[in-house]
C-alpha cells in the first residue's frame, strides 16, 4: 500500500516507517523537522519505497495532494514534551489542533483510513487507576499551561470521533502512555533518555518533585506493532484505545534502575517543579493504562520490559558516543 506518515522523522513515526517499509509498503514521510530529526530516517533515503518531504502539515495544498494519493494515514505530527509545552503554549495548541484538522478534513474528503495518536495526558488529574478509555477526564485550570497539551489532544479526539459519527470516516484514536526506546532524545523533557544519558556520563540524575510519582513506559517496538494492527482492524474504527505498558515504577525508582543497569556512579538530585517549570506546575501522581481494550481488539500484549527499554536506550547512546569519537 501507499502510506503517509506525518511527523515520520520523529521518534515514533520513524520506527513506524521502518516497520512499514520492512513489510513492503511505499512510505511518504512529511515532517518539518521542528521536533523530528533527519538522522532518524537518513538510513531510508535511497530506498525506492521511501520518500521524505520536509514541510508542514499546515500546508493545505500539499496535504490534500499527499492524502488523495495514499491508502493509509498515520498522523504522528505533533508538539511533544512537557518542556516544549511550557515554553511554547501557543505553538503547541495551534500545531496540534490545526494539523489534525487539516489531516482529518482531507481524509474525510477522500475517504482515507487514518490513525490519530493522543496521549495519556488527557486523563489529567484522574485518580481511577488503571485509566480506562471510557473514564471521565479531569484537567486543571486554563491558567496552568501544563494542561494545554492535554486539552488540545482532547479536542483532537473529539474532532476525530465526530468525523466517525457524522460520515463514518475510518478513524482510530490511540492514547500513548510514555512510549520510549532508541532514537528518543531528552531534548523536550523525556525522562528515560535523560536519566540513561546522565547515568552513562556519571553525571547527576535530576528528578523533578519528590520522585514518588508513578509512571509506566512502553517500548516503541511494542507500540508500533499495536498501531499497525489497529489501522487494519475495522473494529477499531471510531474507537479510543490505550497503548503502552502497565508495568509501574516510581520516577525515583527509574533513576535508581538506570544507575544500576549502566553501572553508573551518578547521584540523584531533586528539583522542585517550581524550580524547573515555574510557579504553579501541576503533575499527576500515577499514570497507568488499562490495556484490556487493546488486547481485546487487536491482541495487543507488550513483550518488552522496562529493563529492555533501558538497555536499548543505553546501547543507542553508546553507539553514538563511539561514532562521535571516531569522527573527532
Amino acid at each position: 500500500m501507499k502510506i503517509l506518515i506525518t511527523g515520520g522523522a520523529g521518534f515514533v513515526g520513524s520506527h513506524l516507517a521502518d516497520k512499514l517499509i520492512g513489510e513492503g509498503h511505499e512510505i511518504t514521510v512529511i515532517d518539518d523537522l521542528s521536533t523530528g530529526r533527519y538522522a532518524n530516517v537518513e538510513h531510508l533515503e535511497g530506498n525506492p519505497n521511501f520518500r521524505l518531504i520536509i514541510d508542514t502539515v499546515l500546508n493545505d495544498k500539499l496535504m490534500e495532494e499527499l492524502i488523495r494519493e495514499t491508502d493509509r494515514v498515520f498522523h504522528m505530527a505533533s508538539a511533544v514534551g512537557v518542556r516544549l509545552i511550557m515554553e511554547q503554549p501557543v505553538k503547541t495548541i495551534e500545531t496540534i489542533f490545526h494539523g489534525t484538522d487539516v489531516v482529518l478534513k482531507f481524509c474525510s474528503r477522500y475517504r482515507k483510513r487514518v490513525l490519530v495518536p493522543s496521549t495519556s495526558e488527557v486523563y489529567g488529574k484522574g485518580v481511577s487507576v488503571p485509566f480506562k478509555e471510557e473514564d471521565d477526564l479531569l484537567t486543571g485550570s486554563t491558567d496552568k499551561h501544563r494542561w494545554a497539551y492535554a486539552c488540545a489532544k482532547t479536542l483532537d479526539e473529539f474532532l476525530a470521533i465526530a468525523h466517525w459519527k457524522e460520515t463514518r470516516l475510518p478513524v482510530i484514536v490511540v492514547r500513548l502512555f510514555n512510549t520510549v526506546g532508541p532514537r528518543q532524545t531528552g531534548q523536550y523533557g523525556m525522562v528515560v533518555p535523560n536519566f540513561v544519558k546522565s547515568a552513562l556520563n556519571n553525571q547527576p540524575i535530576t528528578v523533578h518533585g519528590d520522585g514518588n510519582q508513578q509512571r509506566c513506559f512502553g517500548h516503541v517496538f511494542d507500540v508500533v506493532e499495536g498501531l499497525t494492527k489497529a489501522i487494519e482492524t475495522p473494529e477499531c474504527f471510531g474507537q479510543v484505545i490505550n497503548f503502552g505498558n502497565d508495568e509501574e515504577i516510581s520516577i525515583k525508582g527509574l533513576a535508581e534502575k538506570a544507575i544500576e543497569m549502566t553501572g553508573s556512579k551518578s547521584e540523584i538530585k531533586y528539583l522542585s517543579y517550581d524550580e524547573v517549570y515555574g510557579e504553579g506546575f501541576e503533575d499527576m501522581q500515577r499514570r497507568v493504562p488499562s490495556l484490556e481494550k487493546a488486547k481485546r481488539l487487536v491482541g495487543y500484549q507488550p513483550t518488552r520490559t522496562l529493563d529492555d527499554i533501558i538497555n536499548d536506550v543505553a546501547n543507542q547512546f553508546r553507539e553514538e558516543l563511539k561514532t562521535d569519537s571516531a569522527n573527532a
